[in-house]
């Protein structure tokens, strides 16, 4: 399980959970303009016509104060299209992008056209999508409703130049439901995952049951994590399934922080696992003693601070957030950082314990849990150095519409395609075998030159007299051997002697306190009678 990415999982599973498809819009420059992607109908499917829906607030100026709101929708590849080519005063050339009084002058829009974004000449023989603009009344605002027929990345601008306040709301509605075209790629993803890790927790447990007297308690530890992520899988997509069928509700709101709440758990776990296989529990120690409870205490300390970080992700925005900010991420990273340090310091000493005892059998597992864990950090480092490159360009306007589709996988995706990935490395690796236990009880004794070695057991020990009368058994059929080939005489048989009688003696010395001492019990039956009785 790869430590270095738990961190990036975290916040890549919580930031999209504050996401919508509804957005506000004011005369403030970061609400003027709206864009978000849309499906359409064909790529996804769904009951209804995808659509982007526009309402304003009625104005509350006087009646006599100018109101008009200049708006117009577009798919983002025909931003081109937008605003006129002027010449100012001074002889330089700048786009001009509302019909105004200057405009019409200029023969650029006419007089029904004023307060409406200005479009090419050519616009609507080039443009991939209708452009929709309007001039709204603010007093008199009505619903604009934008038909989407082809997928894309569609935007809203809205411009005023009289000052006068003004809200509303912009709605992108897919045909599939409420989520945003950006999110719902997770969808499946997730349920697919769920299967997958339901169908790994169904070949452990066959194992399990196959091999149920000989479980290691590591591996119930194991048993246990693949429950729960078959269970957080599970809820994380109850969670976008709902918010695609409900929206932004109470309900939603809720399971959004099971869902973080759940994450947490995840991370807290997978570290504690990682942790306690790496110091070798189960196969090198069959117990950790004291470590165990300190061990426990970390996981549970980092799993009460990444609940703390996760309802600060939710109700905390970059714009609000201050320096107190620090005291929800400080202690998250200082637990991160332990468990970071502990691992790879208890996987180095028990690799080294191993090959000092020589025992290469298990030491080969940990080798191949140490490339496990250094495969995924490299994977880890080369997918940041090359997302690193990509956000580079993020300040290029095209970069969001270009990358919408995929930038869900870039945050989130994969790293829970390296999870999966060491999980069932190390469920192979520590899986139920016939042999469990006597594998973690055995040492391997010295090697010869071959190579080979023997397994010293418990179950197969001999002990110190065993051991001393081998050798006169196989004196005495040697013996046997030899007098084989001796012609036997034979002998007179020794006369029957009659047997002293047994009055008055006992066989077996019962206690006082024995539990069949009652009356009716076995020991006091006449079959008892007769033995202990003279003839």
């Amino acid at each position: 399980m790869r430590p270095f990415s738990e961190i990036a999982l975290a916040l890549s599973a919580l930031l999209p959970l504050t996401l919508g498809a509804e957005f506000k819009v004011s005369e403030k420059d970061a609400e003027s303009r709206r864009c978000n992607g849309m499906y359409s109908k064909d790529n996804w499917g769904g009951t209804v016509q995808p659509y982007v829906m526009t309402v304003f607030e009625n104005s509350t100026a006087p009646k006599d104060k100018e109101t008009t709101i200049s708006f117009v929708i577009f798919e983002w590849k025909d931003q081109d299209l937008l605003g006129r080519a002027v010449q100012t005063s001074e002889g330089a050339t700048q786009i001009q992008y509302v019909c105004d009084d200057g405009g019409i002058k200029g023969k650029l829009c006419n007089e029904s056209q004023k307060g409406e974004f200005l479009l090419a000449p050519n616009a609507t023989s080039r443009w991939k999508n209708p452009i929709l603009t309007k001039a709204i009344d603010g007093h008199a605002a009505h619903p604009i409703n934008y038909g989407v027929k082809k997928t894309g990345y569609y935007c809203i601008w809205t411009y005023q130049d009289s000052g006068v306040p003004y809200s509303g709301v912009v709605e992108f509605r897919n045909a599939y439901g409420e989520l945003p075209a950006a999110q719902i790629p997770k969808l499946p993803f997730y349920g697919a995952l769920t299967i997958v890790y339901a169908c790994i927790g169904a070949f452990w447990a066959f194992l399990y049951v196959q091999n149920r007297h000989d479980i290691l308690p590591v591996q119930n530890y194991i048993t246990a994590i693949i429950v729960f992520l078959i269970i957080e899988q599970l809820m994380t997509w109850g969670f976008y399934d709902y918010q695609n069928r409900h929206g932004n509700n109470i309900g939603n709101k809720v399971l959004m922080i099971i869902t973080a709440i759940l994450n947490a758990g995840r991370n807290s776990f997978s570290f504690f696992l990682l942790l306690i296989v790496c110091m070798g529990y189960g196969v090198v120690k069959q117990t950790l003693g004291k470590t165990m409870l300190y061990v426990r205490i970390l996981a549970v300390t980092h799993f009460v601070f990444g609940v703390i970080y996760g309802v600060a992700s939710l109700t905390v925005t970059p714009d609000s957030a201050g320096p107190l900010v620090l005291l929800v991420i400080l202690p998250l990273a200082a637990t991160l950082t332990a468990f970071y340090v502990w691992t790879l310091n208890s996987l180095s000493f028990t690799m080294k314990d191993l090959l000092e005892r020589k025992q290469s059998v298990k030491a080969l597992m940990y080798k191949r849990l140490w490339w496990s864990i250094l495969g995924s950090i490299i994977v880890i480092f080369v997918f940041f150095f090359f997302n690193s490159f990509t956000f580079a360009s993020r300040s290029d306007p095209d970069f969001v519409p270009n990358n919408w589709k995929t930038r869900w996988f870039i945050l989130d995706g994969w790293l829970n395609l390296v999870y999966l990935f060491d999980i069932c490395f190390i469920a192979y690796l520590w899986r139920p075998t016939v042999n469990n236990r006597r594998f973690a009880m055995s040492d391997e004794l010295a090697q010869d030159d071959d190579g080979g070695f023997e397994i010293a057991s418990f179950d197969n020990m001999l002990s110190d007299d065993e051991e001393e009368a081998r050798p006169k058994a196989n004196g005495d059929a040697a013996h046997r051997k030899s007098n084989d080939s001796v012609p036997l005489s034979p002998v007179p048989p020794k006369p029957v002697q009659e047997r002293p009688s047994l009055d008055g003696d006992t066989i077996f010395a019962v206690g006082d306190e024995d539990k069949f001492s009652d009356d009716d019990s076995p020991r006091n039956s006449s079959e008892r009678k007769g033995l202990t009785s003279g003839r």
